[in-house]
């Protein structure tokens, strides 16, 4: 009892510091409510504790502008009322994704799960006017709200029902493919702006186009490369598919194809990148390359082979860069051109590379992979530690030769066995709930990444982030 009569001075003490009453100050941490009365009991008085914290937290100035004590105060203001939401959902996470989910009757995606678990538990996540508030920001001046989707993550992939339920409803598709595949069948292309998707012979083409930024991935890729690569996979002329990137214009590299450069590193400092971004990345569409395309009445069990999906083959133009690089870690032939490199530099940009601790190391070896990840080591492709990540290495000359070879050497036994093979390995060497496992920690982990200073000072040292205008 002492030393929590303790503990509340000084936090008491750090609120005054901040120009808070001892008595709002007081108010508050006497709010903290003990749970274990159920869920409906519980709900309420930690949606109250959240709304004293955030009436608390307005009267602050925003975060760029917070000298020593008013720091002090966020920090703390923040930590008690994440440390109550780790609580609630060590008690209640299973219940509220049952009640989320009308018992799993419904499957919903990540951006659809929190705001209904802002309207169920005031506070839990944050509401859509806080949202509304927060993305207009550059990251410096968020708050860190999105904090709470990573913890409500991190909770629901660690029970193996709902983490389950979750990634299965990831891996359905998105309506708009389902909307778009007569026209694909009929005109043989879908042109979505920051992709593109065509049929030619017994191949789909998915091409990124974000010709300005280096074919970067940001919010405007996201969901046109989702729905490429959906329709790639369903369309049941084709027996393949391939991922490419397109033509760029960026002065030192006008006309020439590249993979990806990656996340956008200058949308990410300008705040125009959620937190939630990476979960529509990897549990999206580079999930669905992986296991492929799940129906809403068959779970995606490893060993039920009920996905509908196809072999895929990435052609890398130049250079693929984090994201781009991550993505030729779940396809089944990587095609490079003759001088291509790939990196994964999470060091200097302060955030955990998507799958990739969980995939690299399964090519290159723990070691190389570490030092992949935390020390930025280049692979260049016609090397032996790059030809561990790619399969074949042509001129630029000869890509578009190399390729029709190669789609024509997978598809010749049939798409059958070639479905076939790529399950059997993914059974062995990931299966769901080793996915699921990892991104239950990574979730945390890469939320407290993406709105830390760290992440900031970096963007600002190595990337030059402050004078970039695009």
């Amino acid at each position: 009892m002492t030393s929590k009569i303790g503990e509340a001075s000084t936090e008491i003490s750090v609120l005054e510091k901040a120009g808070f009453a001892a008595s709002d100050a007081g108010a508050w941490l006497a709010a903290l409510p003990e749970l274990g009365n159920g869920f409906d009991a519980d709900s309420r008085a930690c949606s109250k504790f959240w709304s004293l914290s955030e009436q608390l937290r307005a009267k602050l100035p925003r975060r760029a502008a917070r000298g020593r004590y008013d720091k002090a105060a966020g920090e703390l203001i923040h930590r008690r009322e994440r440390s109550l939401r780790d609580h609630f959902l060590s008690i209640h996470a299973e219940e509220l994704y049952g009640r989320l989910t009308a018992r799993g009757s419904k499957l919903l995606r990540v951006e659809e799960l929190m705001p209904e678990t802002a309207r169920l538990v005031p506070g839990l996540t944050p509401g859509a006017q806080a949202m509304a508030a927060e993305s207009v920001l550059p990251l410096r001046e968020k708050e860190g709200l999105e904090i709470d989707h990573g913890i409500l993550l991190s909770h629901i992939l660690a029970h193996p029902a709902s983490g389950h339920h979750l990634c299965h409803a990831m891996l359905l598709p998105r309506p708009e493919a389902l909307d778009l595949l007569q026209r694909l069948e009929v005109d043989g292309t879908v042109d979505l702006g920051a992709a593109q998707v065509s049929r030619v012979g017994k191949a789909s083409f998915v091409e990124l186009r974000n010709p300005g930024a280096l074919n970067a991935l940001d919010e405007t890729t996201l969901v046109p490369l989702e729905i490429a690569i959906d329709l790639a996979i369903l369309d049941r002329r084709t027996e393949i598919a391939t991922l490419r990137g397109g033509t760029v214009n960026h002065p030192k590299y006008a006309g020439r194809r590249i993979f990806s450069a990656g996340i956008h590193l200058t949308h990410l400092y300008q705040g125009k990148i959620s937190f939630l971004f990476y979960f529509q990345h990897v549990m999206g569409y580079e999930n669905k390359i992986l296991r492929g395309i799940a129906r809403p009445d068959v779970a995606p069990a490893d060993l039920t082979g009920a996905t509908t999906e196809k072999p895929f083959i990435a052609v890398v133009d130049t250079f693929a860069i984090g994201g781009g690089c991550q993505h030729l870690l779940v396809v089944d032939y990587v095609l490079a051109e003759a001088g291509a490199y790939l990196t994964l530099p999470a060091r200097k940009e302060g955030i955990i590379p998507g799958m990739a601790n969980l995939r690299l190391p399964r090519f290159v070896g723990e070691r190389f992979a570490r030092q992949a990840i935390m020390y930025g080591r280049r692979f260049d492709c016609d090397t032996p530690e790059g030809r561990l990540i790619c399969d074949e290495i042509a001129p630029a000359s000869q890509l578009d030769e190399a390729l029709s070879h190669i789609i024509d050497g997978l598809t010749n036994s049939g798409i059958v066995s070639a479905v076939g093979n790529r399950r059997q390995f993914r059974i062995g060497l990931e299966p769901l709930d080793q996915f699921r496992r990892y991104l239950a920690l990574y979730a945390k982990e890469q939320a407290y990444c993406h709105f830390s200073e760290g992440l900031i000072s970096n963007l600002e040292r190595h990337w030059n982030a402050a004078s970039r205008k695009v």
